[in-house]
């Protein structure tokens, strides 16, 4: 076996018949959100070290490569997304030569790493805020976006993480407002300077110069401004995230950005985008020079209730406008660009409870199942760690258990304004960010082995049974199932680059699609209900030999040509004509 699956790399490799092929669009990549993976001196937060103690765990996952969440210096009120030095690293987390030894163990070990790159906004304690801030003639005022208070009260402009969604805030030593559309403490930079964005171009060389393989480009939609700042127009329904997105020259910067600093490294770049397949095409469309692989969120947005904030839909949500949403975007970049493929990141709830099911009896096998879907669509998959395990929402009762900035400026608003705060806490059971932050699980003992002291967010009762020891012992655990797939995924081009086409597209509780390339096709399947579902499978075949399967038993097929599926069960087929 072993065998044959290195043959098959190396037919891989030699491949010659795929156009415009990149290393980032045939990787796996594997993210570490670093204050909860591994403590390694007893601190309670994760680290640097904790994250070298486990590279061979990493390495042992198949994974091609790691986006690391923020590492770089931080007072940590969004938790390292509000950076006080790009250049030096969180103190909590270790040393600049710690860091070096961590990018060369990956590298030693054919692992790419990938940092965040987070430049709409700093912390308000970076020098260049902190010198901005004392005086409009500094040097550094024009690093930021000001109002004036001569100018009177600035136009409304909302923001993500403050109480009273004040995207604006009043400095005395100045007599003028700042921008901030996150938190107060984020300053907003202000890329209309070239000086500030000769800047950050230096800053991005110094992480390159060091080996790093690429960027995950933190809110990049939103560094461009219209200065006039000018009221959300009505054709946006409301939706002043997009409107603050994709502003007059964020393409000529990004273009400038490529210009000056990508294009001279063989490096990936992906885009955290806003809005539409036209808008988020452009960072991605090769004839324009910008970005290699774009995030959306129309995805992880389905099925939330309109007007409120993360409320999602008791009767969950409509897979029939799951599929058309994935198939749309799959078209979108099958003639233009690259994608990407995720149910979970730092920003996101656990993926097994919100679009699978985290219950007892269905926990392992959806989770399986979301595993299937992720590793067998054309984009490049982006895979949460701890998920490959099964991890789900921890569900606080108390406000006082959450750290997230964003849910607990989103309470305040709800309690000034006298809302239901029962309701509210009901909801982030289920969508809150804390959820998917909750540490690592990787043993039995305290702490589920995360830390010796006391874990800076509580860590999921659960790690008893649902931990790393436990479950590479066990041939059918979740860990191993992640194991099989990205195997099954490197060693097919199909999986990667073949074109996709639905199956049985109208079918409300099964998703399915064939992947063809150079002859070879697959069909997946995929039960996205807790319940038996029949697919029909409407083309010819001769045979279908099963790839994977996420039950013991596998599916009936009857002469109806209907497959009988078990409650959440996911199947690949190589078929046969």
């Amino acid at each position: 076996m072993q065998t044959q699956q290195a043959d098959s790399q190396v037919m891989m490799q030699n491949d010659q018949s795929i156009p415009d092929r990149k290393w980032w669009k045939e990787a796996v990549f594997y993210q570490i959100y670093p204050r909860s993976f591994k403590d390694s001196n007893g601190d309670g937060v994760g680290d640097i070290k904790g994250i070298i103690s486990k590279l061979d765990y990493i390495k042992k996952l198949g994974v091609d490569a790691v986006w690391l969440n923020p590492i770089y210096a931080s007072p940590n009120y969004d938790n390292g997304y509000d950076i006080s030095d790009y250049q030096s690293i969180m103190t909590e987390f270790g040393t600049m030569d710690d860091f070096n030894k961590m990018l060369k163990g990956f590298h030693d070990r054919k692992i790419k790493v990938i940092m965040d790159l987070v430049v709409n906004h700093c912390s308000s304690n970076h020098k260049w805020f902190k010198e901005a801030r004392k005086s409009r003639s500094s040097k550094y005022y024009n690093y930021f976006h000001w109002w004036p208070a001569e100018n009177g009260v600035p136009p409304k402009r909302i923001s993500f993480f403050d109480e009273n969604a004040n995207g604006w805030k009043y400095n005395k030593e100045t007599n003028s407002y700042y921008l901030h559309y996150f938190a107060a403490q984020q300053p907003d930079l202000n890329w209309e300077n070239p000086v500030l964005r000769q800047e950050i171009y230096k800053m991005m060389r110094f992480w390159l110069d060091k080996g790093i393989d690429g960027f995950r480009m933190d809110a990049i939609a939103f560094i461009s401004k219209d200065i006039k700042f000018p009221l959300l127009p009505p054709e946006y329904n409301g939706n002043w995230a997009h409107y603050y997105a994709n502003g007059p020259f964020l393409h000529d910067y990004i273009k400038e950005m490529n210009t000056e600093v990508l294009s001279k490294y063989d490096v990936a770049t992906v885009a955290e985008a806003e809005g539409s397949v036209e808008k988020v095409i452009k960072f991605v469309d090769p004839a324009n020079h910008e970005l290699n692989m774009a995030y959306h969120f129309e995805g992880v947005e389905l099925g939330y209730l309109p007007n409120v904030y993360k409320r999602v839909d008791p009767n969950g949500y409509n897979l029939l406008e799951f599929k058309h949403i994935y198939s749309k975007w799959d078209s979108a970049f099958s003639v233009k660009g690259w994608g990407t493929i995720y149910l979970g990141n730092h920003d996101q709830p656990r993926m097994l409870t919100r679009w699978g099911n985290d219950t007892p009896e269905f926990r392992e096998v959806s989770s399986k199942m979301l595993t299937t879907f992720i590793l067998s669509m054309r984009a490049t998959p982006y895979y949460y760690f701890g998920d490959e395990l099964g991890m789900n929402n921890i569900k606080f009762d108390k406000i006082d258990d959450y750290n997230d900035i964003e849910l607990l400026t989103n309470y305040m608003q709800v309690k000034q304004k006298g809302g239901d705060l029962k309701r509210f806490m009901e909801d982030m059971k289920i969508s809150s960010r804390d959820n998917g932050r909750t540490p690592f699980q990787w043993n039995t003992s305290e702490n589920a082995g995360f830390t010796t002291g006391t874990p800076w967010l509580k860590i999921n009762p659960n790690y008893k049974y649902i931990n790393v020891e436990s479950e590479e012992a066990d041939s059918n655990s979740t860990l191993n199932y992640f194991k099989k797939m990205v195997g099954l995924r490197k060693n097919n081009l199909t999986l990667i680059y073949g074109s996709y086409h639905m199956v049985d597209e109208n079918n409300p509780d099964v998703y399915a699609y064939t992947r063809e390339l150079n002859g070879n096709r697959y069909l997946v399947v995929l039960n996205f209900k807790p319940r038996v579902s029949i697919l029909t499978v409407s083309f010819k075949y001769d045979h279908l030999d099963l790839e994977i399967n996420n039950y013991p038993d596998k599916p009936r097929l009857n002469d109806e040509h209907e497959l009988i599926l078990k409650p959440y069960q996911s199947v690949i087929y190589k078929v046969s004509k």
